[in-house]
C-alpha cells in the first residue's frame, strides 16, 4: 500500500477497512433509508458536485434534515469529491483538493460505517467508480449497494462488470 498518497501524513486508509457506495436513482426516501439501514450505514457522504435533484427529498437541504432524523449523519464532500471536472475526473484526482477530500472521507470511515452517494444507481456510470478505484488502491474494501441485499465488490473500469 502506498502511503505517499497523503504526503507524510498517517494514512487513514490503514484504519478505514470498508466504504460503501450507493446511487439514489429513482428511489423513494423510504426505500433509500431502508437500504442504508440494512447495510448498517451510519454516515452518508454526498459526493455530488451540485447537490440538488428534481426529486425533492434528495436535495442537499432536505437530506441534511431527514437523514439525521433517522439516525444517519449527512456530510457533503461535493466540493472536494464531486464530479463534472474541467479536464475530466481522472485528471482532477491528481489535485490536492481531491486528496484532501479523500482524506476527509477516510477519516470519517475510521469511526463510522460510511457510504458515498451520487445519483446513478450503477457506479459503473458514475464518478464513484473513480473514487472506489482509488480507495481500492489504498487497500480499502469498497462495497457497491445496487439493490436490497445485493452488495457488490470489485474494481470498476470501463465496461468491466462488478463481482460479488
Amino acid at each position: 500500500m502506498s502511503t505517499s498518497f497523503f504526503e507524510g501524513e498517517r494514512n487513514p486508509a490503514m484504519e478505514a477497512s470498508n466504504v460503501w457506495t450507493i446511487g439514489y436513482s429513482n428511489r423513494s426516501a423510504e426505500e433509500f433509508l431502508r437500504i442504508l439501514k440494512e447495510n448498517g450505514i451510519e454516515t452518508l457522504v454526498d459526493v455530488r458536485r451540485f447537490p440538488t435533484s428534481r426529486v425533492a427529498h434528495f436535495k442537499r437541504e432536505e437530506m441534511e434534515r431527514w437523514l439525521p432524523e433517522h439516525g444517519v449523519k449527512y456530510v457533503w464532500l461535493g466540493e472536494e469529491l464531486g464530479g463534472y471536472r474541467r479536464g475530466g475526473y481522472e485528471r482532477y484526482m491528481e489535485t490536492q483538493s481531491f486528496k484532501e477530500g479523500l482524506y476527509k472521507l477516510l477519516k470519517l470511515a475510521e469511526r463510522k460505517r460510511v457510504c458515498i452517494m451520487c445519483k446513478e444507481r450503477n457506479p459503473k456510470h458514475c464518478h464513484r467508480r473513480f473514487i472506489a478505484a482509488q480507495l481500492e488502491r489504498l487497500c480499502v474494501k469498497v462495497i457497491h449497494i445496487i439493490d436490497h441485499s445485493i452488495p457488490l465488490t470489485g474494481f470498476l473500469r470501463g465496461d468491466q462488470t462488478l463481482t460479488s
